[in-house]
């Protein structure tokens, strides 16, 4: 894949039906939609806000809520190849994920590209996590064809999980190999090019190295000169810390999940899908903070 520039680094689109887009207003659905602009009327990006939708000459813009079943159906008319990104953390996002499975299901939709989670499963440590598992479920029931990327945590998080210079919770000694968002669209990009040759595959979507969170506030401090560094904290201290916020305790919970999946060792695993399939290597945190700085 290349850059964010509407190419597709090589990855010729071999279907002829229409692929639709969600998440086009976010990170990875923007990327996703300018990698494949070469579409052109091919494409039809699906959007809450479709007014914030990226340009792409030719597609065409529908407005879609995953909660709004009569909606999606009517919004993913004539899709055969479906993007589906994960909705936003909601207290109801799996009701959300299932209502949205069963109208793609039911508006004729042949296959669904869904980005998942590193190690999700009906028990992982990241509560979020289990609902990307029963999501997965709901795919493998629809009678839909599927295919799973299952991102690892983002590389372009890290950063901003620091607070005054440090990033604090109770991941220990343990690692995690994130994967930078672009990266993730460049598979993404590919898979819906040729779904049938990923049809019924799960890809772990990772970057090169597994790194602990000491040595990421170590690449950040090196690489922005924002000196940033790891406090590691008890279960009880990070429950405190994040309740400040007067967040819910299903997010509060889901934040302190993060780090406690790190300490299990849960998304430490390195993939080579991401080189596998785009033919060039997963990006780093530091090529990452590089490339921004």
């Amino acid at each position: 894949m290349g850059d964010s520039d509407g190419t597709t680094d090589g990855a010729t689109a071999t279907q002829t039906g229409r692929i639709g887009v969600t998440g086009v207003t976010g990170a990875v659905g923007g990327a996703v939609a300018r990698r494949l602009a070469d579409l052109g009327d091919r494409l039809v990006l699906l959007a809450r806000r479709p007014d914030a939708a990226p340009a792409v000459p030719g597609a065409e813009v529908r407005a879609v809520d995953y909660a709004d079943t009569p909606q999606v159906r009517a919004a993913l008319d004539g899709i055969d190849t479906l993007l589906m990104v994960s909705a936003a953390e909601d207290v109801d996002r799996l009701g959300q994920h299932r209502a949205f499975v069963d109208a793609a299901a039911a508006a004729g939709v042949r296959h669904v590209v869904y980005t998942s989670f590193q190690g999700a499963a009906a028990d992982c440590t990241f509560t979020l996590g289990r609902d990307h598992w029963a999501t997965e479920e709901a795919l493998r029931a629809s009678g839909m064809e599927h295919t799973f990327l299952r991102d690892s945590f983002y590389a372009d998080f890290l950063p901003l999980m620091a607070t005054d210079g440090a990033i604090r919770g109770p991941a220990g000694d343990g690692r995690v190999a994130a994967v930078a968002r672009d990266d993730v669209a460049a598979v993404a990009a590919v898979v819906l090019a040729d779904p049938g040759a990923h049809a019924g595959a799960t890809y772990d979507l990772t970057g090169p190295e597994a790194l602990s969170l000491a040595e990421a506030a170590a690449v950040i401090t090196e690489v922005t000169g924002t000196p940033t560094r790891y406090v590691e904290e008890t279960l009880p201290e990070a429950y405190a810390s994040r309740a400040s916020y007067g967040a819910p305790d299903w997010q509060v919970e889901a934040w302190v999940s993060t780090y406690t999946a790190i300490a299990r060792g849960e998304v430490e695993q390195v993939s080579d899908a991401v080189e596998r399939l785009t033919g060039r290597p997963a990006t780093s945190l530091r090529e990452l903070l590089t490339r921004s700085t």
